[in-house]
């Protein structure tokens, strides 16, 4: 049985800051979710939801985070505003990086307190950005679209809710201060088919392995994409995240403890040389879907 592709619209509904590495004492946020960070979020849920921790040993999220590995995968999810027909209006942070971050990024300045002298600590002063919950000039409110592929023969919602998943998920960091609350949209979800493109221009297929999408000459890459691909041209950064590794054999074997390194990709926005085809692999990432051919001079 093919995938099955469906549209993902999130309300976003508390700042959202999904951390792009640090210059000086500003935290920089990434202005859209990863797949990684969505996959995460969905994992969490769903195997809280299940109630199947007991007394499980080691990492009680291994489960539902190798089965979704296999039958459950997405692109990114970028900001959205909806129009006065209706309709999402995507917006890519590459088209106009100054309109866009003029629109939806701000910042929150705290600092570290030494209780003892009721001063703040030395050099602990820190901003850290985020994605507002409603565009910074005209006040509307900010959503989330995406696209996530199901294999339904393997991944039964019914044992696997990952549709309820969806109408409640924090994402990102800070969330202890109730930072990324955001919530399925009315009409969130709804299954689209092979002749519609995904966010209006990127042309898809869905086979019996993973979803297929077709680029063509120029256009941006979504997600980020492997470097050994041979055919885009754009930024490239490694993609370097903690996890939660329970078979471990040294002491780093609890939250977060565990560094994984997953390779050098173009980042999202890089553009194709040519016309291009991409399998979405695991957590979001692009994969070129044959053998790259040599780059044009």
């Amino acid at each position: 049985m093919p995938w099955i592709a469906y549209q993902v619209v999130l309300r976003l509904h508390s700042p959202l800051h999904i951390g792009w590495g640090r210059v000086s004492y500003l935290q920089r946020a990434r202005p859209y979710v990863t797949g990684r960070v969505l996959r995460g979020a969905l994992v969490s849920r769903v195997a809280r939801n299940q109630n199947e921790f007991g007394d499980t040993a080691g990492d009680p999220y291994r489960k539902v985070s190798k089965t979704f590995a296999q039958y459950l995968t997405f692109t990114y999810f970028y900001p959205a505003l909806q129009n006065e027909a209706g309709k999402w209006e995507v917006c890519f942070p590459w088209k106009d990086e100054v309109v866009f971050r003029r629109r939806f990024l701000s910042s929150y300045v705290a600092a570290a307190l030494s209780y003892p002298q009721q001063t703040a600590a030395e050099g602990l002063l820190y901003e850290t950005e985020f994605l507002s919950p409603y565009t910074l000039d005209t006040g509307e409110p900010v959503y989330l679209m995406g696209y996530v592929f199901v294999d339904e023969e393997h991944l039964r919602s019914e044992k696997y809710d990952w549709p309820g998943a969806f109408r409640r998920l924090q994402l990102g960091g800070e969330r202890g201060y109730g930072w990324g609350e955001a919530r399925l949209a009315d009409n969130g979800i709804r299954p689209i088919s092979s002749g519609e493109k995904l966010f209006d221009d990127i042309r898809f297929e869905l086979g019996a392995e993973r979803p297929r999408l077709h680029l063509d000459k120029d256009q941006p890459v979504l997600a980020h994409t492997n470097a050994e691909a041979g055919s885009l041209a754009g930024s490239i950064e490694p993609m370097v995240g903690r996890e939660w590794r329970a078979d471990n054999k040294n002491d780093r074997r609890h939250v977060g403890q565990h560094i994984a390194f997953n390779g050098m990709y173009f980042a999202p926005g890089s553009r194709v040389l040519r016309s291009s085809d991409f399998n979405i692999g695991e957590g979001g990432y692009w994969q070129p879907a044959s053998p790259p051919e040599s780059a044009p001079p």
